[in-house]
C-alpha cells in the first residue's frame, strides 16, 4: 500500500510539472517576441540604423547590409560582424543586459573617424 501511495504521489507531481512547462514552440515564440530587429545600412562613411534606441534591455538582431563600395563591418557591445563585402548582408545578435548608451562603429581603419560610428540607447 505504501509503495502504491508513493508511486501515485510521484506520478501526480510529474503530471503537474509537465503541465507547468510550456511546449518548446511556445518558448520559441515568446523568445522571438522579445527580440528586437534593427536594420543597419553601412556605406562610405556612415552607419544608418532603423532606430537608435530600444525600449528595454534584451536581445537585438542587427541585420547589417553593406550598401557601399568598400568592405565594412559593425561592432557593438563587444560583438562584431565579419567584414561584409559590398551588396552583402550579415546578421549580428547581441544581448543588452542593462540600460545605457552603447557605442557602435565600423572597425576598418579610418572608417569610424570618417563618421561610421554612433550610439544606441537602451532605456
Amino acid at each position: 500500500m505504501r509503495s502504491f501511495t508513493v508511486r501515485w504521489m510521484f506520478g501526480v507531481a510529474a503530471i503537474a510539472v509537465v503541465a507547468l512547462v510550456p511546449p518548446a514552440s511556445a518558448r520559441t515564440e515568446t523568445q522571438a517576441a522579445r527580440t528586437t530587429t534593427i536594420q543597419v545600412a553601412a556605406k562610405e562613411f556612415s552607419l544608418t540604423l532603423s532606430t537608435r534606441s530600444i525600449a528595454k534591455p534584451g536581445t537585438v538582431r542587427f541585420n547589417v547590409k553593406n550598401v557601399g563600395k568598400m568592405e565594412h563591418d559593425f561592432r557593438i557591445n563587444g560583438k562584431q560582424t565579419p567584414l561584409i563585402r559590398p551588396g552583402r548582408t550579415s546578421t549580428l545578435v547581441v544581448t543588452f543586459k542593462k540600460k545605457g548608451k552603447y557605442h557602435y562603429l565600423c572597425t576598418v581603419p579610418g572608417h569610424a573617424a570618417a563618421g561610421m560610428k554612433g550610439i544606441l540607447t537602451v532605456r
